[in-house]
């Protein structure tokens, strides 16, 4: 267990504050020792060889686009241990992606790798204001699933009581929450609103417990449906972004001010591309997001295409922090799809939805093929049991099927459907479903 610290603004002062050219400068010093323990490892020892990459090659942040993307394909290709570059009698845990197809994405941890990272942990959840006194209740699932253990570990780092509730049962996480005097909750969104709906449903008001803090994750979500959440649960929701491939969680986190996450680069090497040309956009321009770690001993990853769409926000932030801020993720180049020629992200949806009282949080997206023509159909539900379609519900279908074609340039069929009519998932949310037939 780590050592407790003072209580104070920072977690890590050295570190969380450091000017940005001594930061930079140790950024140089750790990639140089992770291309060290890549070229021990199969893979990168082919890959960095054939492109003529050594430590040596290394000599300013500049030279990181010498190497080679790595990519998801790469690590299922070289399944399970060909990105490994420690010794394996040094490892202590695996994790995966939950890949349905094929092999998954595996990471491989040495006991310092599990120590960094639940570090991270304790230094994102000290920056929103959790200390040793709170209650800390994990509503991720456990096992394989990084959200599980990442935030677990990082909680007991941080000296919080910890609630290891997993997910699902939404009733228990309630009793846990009143019984425990919960102040701080991790939840992908989708499942905060449906434990608010619960909440609702149970006749009891979240102002009277004690929970103040709720760390969200995991999906895309828009603004307005964070705001959403911190009014429903009486929280402070503060955004979080992690992969499998970087660990898990609390690769960058929200601070205070709620205006972008702090990536942490004393940890991680953080770019932004286009996604098409693969050259670096300008700092806050919308790109994919590509990672390179620093502080991994067994399994570390080059210049990693996440798929993740962000920008950097240069800017430097009032709480005093130098590391740089990403911004809310808007969605993933292989979440996007294509309907008549014009592409389309889920959260373009989401944003039109929430602005309408009297809808749910749920919907579903659907692309079928109708004589010879691709049809888009949002299924949406109501914030009620009540089925009966007035006037006015004519009136908001109409109104939200202009607000999307506004937004996305093409015109949807839209549904208003009885509330939990529409599947219900207790882990990240299914919002499209393609019908279409392959295009070959």
């Amino acid at each position: 267990m780590a050592t407790i610290k003072p209580d104070g603004e920072y977690w890590q002062p050295e570190l969380e504050t450091m000017p940005r050219e001594q930061l930079q400068q140790l950024q140089v010093k750790k990639l140089k020792d992770t291309i060290n323990v890549c070229l021990k490892s199969p893979f990168y020892k082919k890959r960095l060889g054939d492109a003529g990459i050594t430590a040596d090659s290394i000599n300013s942040l500049d030279d990181l686009r010498k190497i080679p993307f790595t990519t998801k394909q790469d690590l299922r290709d070289n399944y399970p241990y060909g990105l490994v570059g420690g010794n394996l009698d040094d490892a202590v845990r695996i994790h995966s992606t939950s890949g349905t197809t094929g092999n998954p994405c595996v990471v491989v941890y040495s006991e310092h790798d599990i120590c960094s990272w639940a570090n991270m942990i304790a230094r994102n959840l000290y920056m929103v204001g959790c200390r040793k006194s709170d209650v800390f209740q994990n509503s991720s699932g456990y096992g394989m699933f990084t959200g599980g253990l990442g935030f677990q570990y990082g909680a007991e780092w941080l000296g919080a009581m910890t609630v290891p509730a997993a997910a699902g049962n939404s009733k228990r996480q309630i009793k846990f929450i009143k019984d425990f005097g919960t102040t701080c909750l991790h939840a992908i969104p989708s499942y905060a609103i449906r434990l608010a709906e619960v909440f609702k449903e149970e006749g009891v008001d979240p102002a009277t417990t004690k929970l103040r803090t709720l760390c969200i994750g995991a999906e895309p979500h828009t603004e307005e449906q964070r705001r959403r959440i911190e009014r429903m649960l009486g929280v402070k929701a503060y955004n979080s972004f992690g992969m499998t491939e970087m660990n898990g969680p609390g690769v960058a986190f929200e601070c205070k001010y709620q205006d972008g996450m702090h990536l942490w680069e004393d940890n991680y090497i953080v770019e932004i591309v286009d996604p098409d040309t693969l050259e670096p956009v300008p700092d806050g321009e919308m790109g994919e997001m590509v990672l390179t770690t620093l502080d991994r001993t067994m399994m570390p990853i080059l210049r990693y295409r996440t798929r993740d769409l962000t920008r950097i926000i240069a800017e430097p932030c009032k709480c005093g922090r130098t590391h740089r801020r990403i911004d809310r993720i808007k969605g993933r180049t292989d979440d996007m799809f294509i309907i008549k020629g014009v592409n389309v992200f889920p959260m373009q949806v989401e944003k039109i939805l929430v602005q309408y009282p009297g809808l749910g949080s749920n919907y579903l997206i659907t692309l079928e093929t109708i004589d010879d023509n691709d049809v888009m159909t949002v299924e949406v539900e109501l914030d009620s049991l009540e089925t009966e379609i007035y006037p006015e519900m004519q009136k908001m279908m109409k109104d939200i099927q202009r607000a999307l074609k506004d937004e996305i340039l093409l015109t949807p069929v839209v549904k208003l459907v009885k509330k939990g009519s529409l599947p219900q998932s207790e882990g990240k949310a299914v919002r499209v479903i393609d019908k279409r037939p392959s295009r070959g």
